[in-house]
């Protein structure tokens, strides 16, 4: 039984970190040309500064008139949107398959410990 369970916990750890690498990648692959896109966008000079915010009013403003308007073209692009984050779903799912790995270096301790200090008591 602990084999088995032990075996279980392997796998959870090596396809977490498995799947955390991977959506790590892509991110940072993805991060990469945003990275471009924004260098190109800050890039403007100081006196060009000020005309950035009213474009960034308008589009909002059209977004919002786009969501009281015409629901399922915003939904349609909010879609896009959110399809361009999936490597940060690779990412949680990782995470969520490494808890202990986690655990152990955020709290400083493991679960072991733990359960240890509340069984003596």
């Amino acid at each position: 039984m602990a084999t088995r369970n032990t075996a279980s916990r392997s796998l959870k750890s090596i396809a977490g970190a498995f799947l955390l690498g991977v959506g790590l990648l892509i991110l940072s692959a993805n991060l990469d040309e945003i990275g471009a896109c924004m260098g190109a966008f800050a890039g403007i000079s100081a006196p060009q500064a000020p005309e950035v915010f009213p474009a960034l009013s308008l589009a909002a403003l059209h977004a919002a008139q786009t969501y009281a308007f015409d629901h399922a073209r915003f939904l349609s692009s909010l879609l896009r949107i959110l399809v361009s984050f999936w490597p940060v779903i690779l990412i949680f799912a990782g995470v969520l398959l490494l808890p202990d790995v986690f655990r152990v270096s955020f709290l400083g301790r493991g679960t072991d410990a733990g359960s240890a200090a509340a069984g003596e008591r």
